[in-house]
């Protein structure tokens, strides 16, 4: 029998963030943070990106003064906070032997510039981590993953204000020296390119409190900044926990020509350059010219000190951790075009390629492509902490979810990367479905955007039992990682 070889120590995964699932938004000392803020409103054209992503002053306030849950999805999550002992007691039955989590930065400070942490938020972060290692599996924690306290809107200037690195580092060596024994595997900043597409979930920037500003240079800077903060505390792991590793997390859209146009294949080229800018920064060291150019010719000025870019080149990170989940392609002239998604971002859409739910394409072979690019880029570990498909699921009345889509989805990403594994001379360190139970959806605040290996019973007003039901694709993870390291390639075939 033909065999695909896994690593020695391979971390097979879930991953999920805190303002997804954890719910308990005002429990326990918690301050409110900027995902606190999101809404769904069955009104909104979910489409619009650009729409969902924005935020308002006038938006801020009106979710400060409703103290309710229903339809602010992340508000609640799933109620992982309650239920989080049972939930990785289920996922650990899968056989996985990893977890990537975040760490809600306004449970451990909550108003982000607090003296003293919070001590029940830390406590709940103690008994989070030692249940996770009791039951075989290891923490992989982001410290930012869109849940930023929203007192540093309000009260500062969001990233954009260089005292917010202090509050973040200070937050990250409070959580680093707390769990450095149960934690070995740390990334500062989540998807730190998203900055550029939605700089309010990603930075807490709302637009309207900037009206003296150009809001480029806002963006530009608060992307520094968190290159900055993100190095402080590369330095801080390596310096007084060796052991412990530290990743760049990037998002990876695999983006193609739309013909064999060269003018297709210039503007592709273009994007996917653009797109390393963020990991080159933090993997290589220094700022690329093509974004310094682009910068400049925005016409903005970024403050930038000498210590600063000393800092970002002397401390780059150990390993290039990133999401995918489709691909587009693109064209020098999108006029008549058929416009498709993915994650977040829009795209020409690919003939070839068959769309989800939500019109994302899929495209497993983008996924070793990917693999293949940046690990000739940087000849450094890689690690996919984010794949999966968010769709429609569909429980029945004897409480299963027949969701086979999400199985081939998965077989078919998984066998590329196994094949890349095989064939194309890249060093892996693991693969994380996304996620882990159902979660509110980051973009567009939906529970029936499901992602999870568990149904949780919810809809998008907030509705439901949260009672948790195991979907078909719950087994097959079970059976694929019942194989260990040697997995048959006959179970990809089925």
């Amino acid at each position: 029998m033909d065999y695909y070889q896994v690593p020695e120590g391979f971390m097979w995964g879930v991953a999920t963030s805190a303002n997804q699932v954890e719910g308990g938004w005002n429990e326990d000392g918690k301050g409110m943070s900027i995902a606190d803020c999101e809404r769904y409103n069955s009104y909104q054209n979910l489409n619009d990106y650009k729409k969902v992503n924005d935020m308002t002053t006038a938006e801020i306030q009106a979710a400060l003064k409703d103290k309710t849950t229903k339809a602010w999805g992340k508000r609640h999550g799933v109620d992982f906070y309650h239920h989080y002992k049972e939930d990785i007691a289920t996922l650990a039955k899968t056989g996985i032997n990893s977890f990537r989590i975040s760490i809600a930065w306004s449970r451990i400070y909550p108003n982000g510039d607090d003296e003293k942490p919070n001590e029940a938020g830390l406590r709940y972060y103690d008994s989070l981590f030692q249940t996770m290692i009791d039951n075989g599996i290891q923490p992989v924690v982001t410290l930012s993953h869109y849940e930023m306290p929203l007192n540093l809107v309000l009260k500062y200037d969001s990233w954009y204000d260089k005292r917010v690195i202090s509050f973040f580092t200070q937050f990250a060596q409070t959580v680093i020296t707390r769990y450095h024994n149960l934690v070995n595997y740390w990334i500062p900043i989540n998807e730190i390119d998203s900055i550029i597409r939605h700089p309010y979930s990603s930075a807490g920037l709302v637009k309207d409190r900037f009206p003296n500003l150009n809001f480029d240079e806002v963006i530009y800077q608060s992307m520094h900044n968190q290159f900055v903060a993100a190095a402080w505390i590369t330095k801080f792991i390596h310096d007084k926990y060796p052991n412990a590793k530290v990743g760049s997390m990037i998002t990876s859209t695999m983006v193609y020509p739309y013909t064999s146009d060269p003018r297709n294949m210039l503007k592709a080229t273009q994007i996917m350059r653009k797109s390393y800018n963020f990991s080159d920064i933090q993997l290589r060291g220094k700022y690329p010219k093509v974004l310094l150019k682009h910068i400049h010719d925005l016409n903005v000025h970024v403050k930038m000190t000498d210590t600063e870019l000393r800092l970002i080149k002397e401390n780059t990170a150990d390993f290039v951790a990133f999401s995918y989940y489709s691909s587009v392609c693109t064209a020098y002239d999108t006029t008549g075009l058929k416009v498709t998604k993915a994650n977040r971002t829009t795209g020409v859409y690919n003939k070839y390629l068959p769309e989800s739910d939500w019109g994302w394409q899929i495209d497993p072979v983008g996924l070793r492509i990917i693999l293949i690019n940046l690990y000739d880029r940087y000849q450094k570990p890689l690690f996919i902490v984010e794949n999966g498909l968010g769709a429609k699921d569909k429980l029945t009345l004897d409480g299963k979810v027949h969701d086979q889509y999400r199985i081939d989805y998965l077989r078919k990403h998984i066998s590329q990367m196994l094949l890349s594994l095989k064939d194309d001379g890249i060093e892996l360190m693991g693969y994380m479905v996304w996620g882990t139970t159902d979660m509110v959806s980051a973009s567009t605040t939906q529970m029936s955007k499901r992602y999870g290996l568990i149904y949780v019973d919810l809809n998008d007003e907030g509705d439901g039992t949260y009672k948790r039901y195991l979907k078909d694709s719950y087994f097959w993870y079970q059976k694929l990682l019942s194989y260990k390291n040697k997995i048959p390639t006959m179970f990809f075939n089925k």
